[in-house]
């Protein structure tokens, strides 16, 4: 059993930690951009903060609509790798080979790839009329006038990134999908340095470039979407394997592979903006208490931010490994997957956990430091409930991306819809005004909602993978 289970976590860890690790250069990417606003003075850090927020959430939604494209790419490399064995198996036998298996499978991922860039570059371009719009509208929503003017312009640089930036989520599930991300990390990596150098050049106009300040940021994120795009895209068009089947003809673009990729997507990009509607609505219920609560509150918040990239890499290589047993019919396969991919996220939880408890102020340091007082003993009493809640956390995004991998996107919509606005917000509201436990109810009703999600979600893979294999069992009418 543990042999199996080591030996399963090598296969999972291969395809998670490249994703875990690109997901954390992400982080460092946008803190980047933070850090450069915070030089430029407060009332820009105030408006660029605005625009990102604006950006990211329409980001989201545009990446929650290509992510199943992971799963797709899996299941159809996986039916074109089976053909292939088939085929030989047969040549070697003397059988005679249609020669329609594998050709016509890789087409199919071909086909998928044409669909993924189609959907991104619709999501692409909705979105950065949205952005304009957006930035149109600020000055009737009762914002600073100084505030706007500056968000404004942000946005504007920022609209012209969203198409490549979501291109890049396309070729990057495909990536994933075949199972070879390694270049995805050695990009984005590189991509903080260059978006550093751009910041630095266009905030400041050195070596005779304009000085434009906070447009600057935002010009210099839109041309690291970009570059990142083309190095991905080159790197893949380098790959043997994965050359062949890349294909940027959108033109050519299936319209019910794009529909059944949008029809995927849809719940993905909902589900992801419901989350993040719901950490923002308990970050409004913190700020009732007080600045030092929103602090310790925002603080936390940052932590549990960073340490849940670690879950959405174990779920995206969880989900792309789902797809791809179910695709060769191997459902103990799949169903050992979850029980992995948990055991995995609980060795990480509990180290994190035991140094939340354990060094509470060094893991606060970079966010509070010793003369915030209150705010720091907020913040070490939430870091104990989050030594738990990040248990749950994590099993509840390794769940949704289980499911994906079934193709059941719209069940983790509707449980995640439970599990954190019936469930987890009325608990947060109740433990921290009713009860008058302030900022820790607050937490204390999160991990109340995440842990009643996962229980749902993992319940509902298990069921529903069940009811996959006696589908397949069935024995064939006469």
């Amino acid at each position: 059993m543990l042999t199996t289970l080591l030996r399963d976590s090598r296969a999972l860890a291969a395809l998670a930690v490249p994703l875990i690790l690109t997901q954390l250069a992400q982080v460092a990417l946008t803190t980047t951009d933070t850090i450069m606003m915070g030089f430029l003075g407060t009332t820009e850090l105030a408006a660029g903060g605005l625009a990102i927020v604006i950006f990211n959430q329409l980001r989201t939604m545009g990446v929650g609509l290509v992510t199943s494209v992971g799963n797709q790419i899996a299941a159809a490399a996986a039916r074109a790798e089976q053909h292939t064995g088939t085929d030989q198996d047969q040549s070697a036998t003397g059988t005679a080979v249609s020669g329609e298996g594998s050709p016509s499978a890789h087409e199919e991922v071909r086909a998928i790839v044409r669909a993924a860039l189609a959907v991104a570059t619709l999501a692409g371009a909705v979105g950065a009329v949205l952005m304009v719009l957006i930035g149109q509208a600020l000055s009737w929503l009762g914002q600073d006038a100084a505030v706007v003017d500056l968000t404004r312009t942000m946005l504007y640089a920022l609209a012209p990134g969203l198409l490549p930036c979501l291109w890049f989520q396309a070729i990057r599930q495909f990536t994933v999908g075949m199972r070879r991300p390694q270049a995805l990390l050695q990009i984005t990596i590189a991509s903080v340095a260059v978006n550093a150098g751009l910041n630095w050049i266009l905030v400041h106009g050195t070596f005779g470039m304009p000085q434009l300040g906070l447009t600057g940021i935002g010009t210099a994120t839109s041309s690291v979407y970009l570059l990142t795009f083309l190095a991905l895209y080159t790197s893949a068009k380098k790959d043997k394997e994965l050359a062949p089947l890349l294909s940027l003809d959108i033109t050519k673009a299936d319209p019910a592979v794009v529909k059944r990729l949008i029809g995927l997507g849809i719940p993905i990009a909902a589900t992801y903006g419901s989350e993040a509607g719901f950490f923002s609505l308990t970050a409004l219920m913190a700020g009732s208490f007080g600045p030092d609560a929103l602090a310790a509150h925002t603080a936390v918040n940052q932590l549990v931010y960073i340490v849940f990239q670690v879950a959405v890499g174990l779920s995206h290589a969880a989900s792309i490994n789902v797809s791809r047993e179910l695709a060769l019919g191997h459902h103990d396969d799949a169903r050992r997957i979850k029980n992995t991919a948990l055991a995995c996220a609980a060795a990480v939880m509990t180290v994190v956990g035991i140094l939340y408890v354990t060094i509470p102020g060094l893991v606060l340091a970079p966010f509070l430091d010793s003369g915030t007082g209150q705010a720091l003993t907020i913040a070490t009493h939430l870091l104990i409930v989050t030594a738990f809640l990040q248990f749950f956390d994590c099993a509840q995004n390794i769940g949704v991306g289980l499911l994906r991998g079934l193709d059941d996107t719209k069940s983790g919509f509707r449980i995640t819809l439970i599990g954190y606005w019936a469930v987890g917000l009325p608990a947060s509201w109740l433990l921290a005004y009713a009860l008058g436990l302030d900022t820790l109810g607050i937490w204390l009703g999160l991990l109340t909602g995440l842990a009643t999600t996962a229980v749902l979600l993992l319940r509902r893979y298990t069921h529903s993978l069940g009811q996959r294999e006696a589908a397949t069992t069935l024995p064939t009418p006469a």
